[in-house]
Formats: C-alpha cells, sequence, structure tokens
C-alpha cells in the first residue's frame, strides 16, 4: 500500500529506473516549504528548494521566507505592536509617569525601517538554515514540465531544469484585487503596506477579512483617519458573535465602518507621497452611489492560491478549477502519488503559518523516516490581531450550532475588565470570552473564543487543553492565577440563557478591581 502512495509500485511495473537529479523538490520557501525541504535534508535526502516572488503591482518584492515572515505575521504583528504601545503611553499618565504635555508623535518612516531590518535579519538566516543542512536553494519560478521534471526561470530569464522523485507544493496565497477600474493602478495591498515608504495618511480599507480588520486596527492605532468598506459580514468564518464585539470596539476607538457598500472605481485626483484618490462605491441593497476621498486605499478581501501558473496541468495535478485550490488526501498526497501540497493552498484546511510547518516537518518523517503521525487539522488555535485581540480555537456558536443543534450545545460567557485596564478607567466590560460544550459529550468544550489582551498568549493554552478532550468539569476542577485575563475561564459564568451584556458588577471578584485576601 505504501509502495502505491509513493508511487514506487508504478514505477517498478513500468520497469522505470530513471535517476533523478533531486529525492524532493520543494515549490515555494515560505514557512510549510522551509520546513519540509530542512527536516527531508536532515534525513538525508538531496533536496533543492524554489522560491520566486512576482512583483506586486506597485513592484514590491521580499526575500525568503513566504508571506508570513515578508508580508504577514511577523511586520503585522510588530506594528500591532506599536499601536498598543500608543496606548501605553496614553495609560502611563494615569500611573503616574509624567510625560511631556505635547501630544506624542509616531513616525512612520522610523517604525517601517525597524520592521524591515528584522525581516531582512530573517530572510538571512533561512539562507544560512538551508545552505547549513546542505539544501540547494534557487531564486527561481518553477513550472511543471512533466510530472518529474521542471523549468526553473531566473529574475533574468535564465531557465534550467531539474528533475525529482517527488515534488512538494507550497507556493502559498496571494491577494486578490477587486477587478475595477484603478485597482491595481492606485491601490495597495498587505503587500505593499508594510514597506510603505510614506505614511499613508487618511485610509480606506476595503474588505472585513481578518488582514483588514488588523491594518485598519493598528493604522487607526497609531493615529491616522481610517475607514473600513464592508460588503457583507465582518470575519467571515469565525465566530459572529465576536466577530461584531471586535468590530464594535475598533468602532468605539475611531475606526468608522461604511457597511453593505462595494467599490466600483477608483481615480488618482493628485499624485504624491501619499497622493489624493477618489473611491466610487455602490450599495448593495440599492442603487445609491457615494464617492469620498482618501490618501491610500487598501484592498484585504482575500487571498488566491498561487497554484494557476506552475504547469500543474503538465504534470497532471487537479485543481478546484473555482479557487485554485488542491485537493488531497489525509496524508497531503494530490491525485499524483509522488506530488503533495501543504500550506495555504489545500482546500478545506487552515490557512495558518504554524498549520504549514507542522503538516510539511510531518510530511517529512512521513516520507523519508517511516513515521505515521498526520497533521491534525482539528481544534488549531489561532488569533486576529485586532485592537482588542480576537482568540478562537474549535467551533464557532454558528457552526457549533450547525453539525450539533442548538439543544444539545451550552455556551457558557462572561464579559471581564482586565485589571490593568482599571486605573486608566477604559474598555470597561468590553473584553468577553465563552466556551461553547456539547451536552451530548460530557459537556466536552468544542469551542473557545475569547477578546481581550494577549490573546494568543491566553489561547495557546487552552488550545493544549482542547487536544487533551477538555470538558467543562475539568476546566471547573482548574485553579486559576490571579489576577490574569486567562483565570477567566475557570470561574463561574452565565450560561446562554443569561446572554451577556449584564453589568461588569455581576462578575466574580476574580475579573473586577478586588483585592485577593
Amino acid at each position: 500500500m505504501k509502495a502505491h502512495k509513493d508511487g514506487v509500485l508504478q514505477q517498478l511495473l513500468c520497469g522505470e529506473n530513471e535517476v533523478y537529479d533531486y529525492d524532493l523538490i520543494v515549490i515555494g520557501g515560505g514557512s510549510g516549504g522551509l520546513a519540509c525541504s530542512k527536516e527531508a535534508a536532515l534525513l538525508g535526502k538531496k533536496v533543492m528548494v524554489l522560491d520566486y516572488v512576482v512583483p506586486t503591482p506597485k513592484g514590491n518584492t521580499w526575500g525568503l521566507g513566504g508571506t508570513c515572515v515578508n508580508v504577514g505575521c511577523i511586520p503585522k504583528k510588530l506594528m500591532h505592536q506599536t499601536a498598543l504601545l500608543g496606548t501605553s503611553i496614553q495609560d502611563a499618565r494615569k500611573f503616574g509617569w509624567e510625560l511631556p504635555e505635547e501630544t506624542v508623535k509616531h513616525n512612520w518612516e522610523t517604525m517601517k525601517t525597524a520592521v524591515n531590518n528584522h525581516i531582512g535579519s530573517l530572510n538571512w538566516g533561512y539562507r544560512k538554515a538551508l545552505r547549513d543542512k546542505n539544501v540547494n536553494y534557487i531564486n527561481s519560478y518553477a513550472e511543471f514540465i512533466e510530472s518529474h521534471k521542471i523549468k526553473a526561470t531566473n529574475k533574468r530569464g535564465k531557465e534550467t531544469f531539474h528533475t525529482a522523485a517527488k515534488f512538494i507544493l507550497a507556493t502559498g496565497e496571494r491577494p486578490r484585487y477587486l477587478s475595477i477600474p484603478g485597482d491595481k493602478e492606485y491601490c495597495i495591498t498587505s503587500d505593499d503596506l508594510f514597506s510603505l515608504p510614506h505614511c499613508p495618511g487618511k485610509t480606506l480599507v476595503i474588505g472585513a477579512s481578518y488582514v483588514a480588520l488588523e491594518c485598519g486596527g493598528f493604522l487607526a492605532g497609531l493615529g491616522l483617519d481610517v475607514t473600513v468598506m464592508v460588503r457583507s459580514i465582518l470575519l467571515r468564518g469565525f465566530d459572529q458573535e465576536m466577530a461584531n464585539r471586535a468590530g464594535k470596539h475598533m468602532e468605539e476607538h475611531g475606526v468608522k465602518f461604511l457597511r453593505k457598500y462595494v467599490p466600483v472605481k477608483v481615480e488618482e485626483l493628485e499624485a504624491g507621497t501619499p497622493g489624493r484618490l477618489k473611491v466610487t462605491a455602490k450599495s448593495t441593497e440599492g442603487d445609491e452611489t457615494i464617492e469620498g476621498e482618501y490618501n491610500t486605499v487598501l484592498i484585504a478581501v482575500g487571498r488566491d492560491a498561487c497554484t494557476g501558473k506552475i504547469g500543474l496541468d503538465q504534470a497532471g495535478v487537479k485543481v478546484n478549477p473555482k479557487n485554485g485550490k488542491i485537493p488531497v488526501n489525509d496524508e497531503e498526497q494530490t491525485n499524483v502519488p509522488h506530488i503533495y501540497a501543504i500550506g495555504d493552498i489545500l482546500e478545506g484546511k487552515w490557512e495558518l503559518t504554524p498549520v504549514a510547518i507542522q503538516a510539511g516537518k510531518l510530511l517529512a518523517r512521513r516520507l523519508y523516516a517511516g513515521a505515521s503521525l498526520k497533521c491534525d487539522y482539528v481544534n488549531v488555535p489561532t488569533t486576529v490581531f485586532t485592537p482588542l485581540e480576537y482568540g478562537a480555537c474549535g467551533l464557532s456558536e454558528e457552526k457549533a450550532m450547525e453539525l450539533y443543534g442548538q439543544d444539545n450545545l451550552e455556551v457558557y460567557h462572561s464579559l471581564f475588565w482586565p485589571l490593568e485596564f482599571t486605573v486608566p478607567n477604559r474598555d470597561n466590560n468590553k473584553c468577553y470570552s465563552k466556551i461553547i460544550c456539547n451536552k451530548l459529550d460530557n459537556d466536552r468544550v468544542i469551542g473557545f473564543h475569547y477578546l481581550g489582551p494577549n490573546a494568543g498568549e491566553v489561547t495557546q493554552g487552552y488550545g493544549v487543553a482542547m487536544k487533551c478532550g477538555l470538558t467543562k468539569e475539568q476546566l471547573d476542577n482548574t485553579v486559576g492565577i490571579h489576577p490574569t485575563c486567562a483565570e477567566v475561564r475557570l470561574i463561574p459564568d452565565q450560561l446562554s440563557g443569561e446572554r451577556a451584556g449584564q453589568s461588569i458588577a455581576s462578575m466574580p471578584s476574580s475579573c473586577r478591581n478586588t483585592p485577593a485576601t
């Protein structure tokens, strides 16, 4: 069976004894591709990695490491942290820090340079790691010309050809444009924002994805005028109660939301750094059109898989024609036995860096070390770095109701006020958490949701517990660390029949500013 899956059986039956240039070629130098290639090399295999960044319409490119390192998780989190520091500066006065009375200003260029210097050090580190592990890395665009052979084209147009026994596709995704007049000419995406040489100024963010809300959130936190244009709902696929609470908090802190509109045209009024743009938008509920002027328009309506121009048809790999995603089995194997795929291009899987890394490592071990452990795509924790961060693990309330029915669920929820927010007297009754339990399975926790500071740090521990089959009783029997935000799920809380919104005075003392005894 394993010989059939690996394609070895077919070679034996057909009498194929071809010698390939490499044991493994990985197409894509992002988090998943790098993890897989390094693991395979450690297991003694001859490995090549190809990575090439097609320039954005604005001409932006970046180094080795993929989206997360260059134009995703890393710069996003650092700029989010920049915005949080601005809030901390305001809070500091309430804690006794005597700061200058004049307004503290933020310098975009200083931040951008520092962030990109850090990214540059990571790019160098990845190249060094590949070299140290004897992985052959080439900065070229890969296309299949046969199922075991690729053409690699570098930025000068020079072509080379390489063969391998096995291939792993890890090409990731790129931001989607709008297909309206002026979108590629005048708008930017997250592929451009983090290296933008000038402050974006008054910004329109188009979209309601996590990228849209994260970018809109930290830009507003830097003191910019930000509007988010939303076609339908916030954070599609996430718990909608949590998404709306995160959006409401952003609105209360200065982000404007333009709901039920879609852009139809973007025009340049004045060139500059930044310039001036006019956006025309149409209502989704009628014929009404509106116009607005902005310095920068950021498109964040989703991402598309980078699978359309790498010759997958020449290799015989099946692709979903609607979204470019690649269907695989539970071993990340495509319909072509010697070609595998990992990361964001997979059909129906999480588009998260740690998932791609885990899948890549485990795949290499299965292929070359006789291991059997597969990547588990269930109960994967994640965090949306909105100004008030949203961490989640497991099912949304909507998905849980769809799978189990409302009568078979119990939802426990709490509003809370972090201790660090009390002295500056801000965001009272805005932080919120809930767990969704399956009454048919011993009140097992099937959904965890948290809106508050340090959401990633809080959610990670609950993710481990859910992997171990966490139940409500086990939560109730766990002693929390006081005073922390993480303990909010370990205290008596309201049932779903007593929906949230009650005064914080109804909360236990461990979540209020009451000294422990």
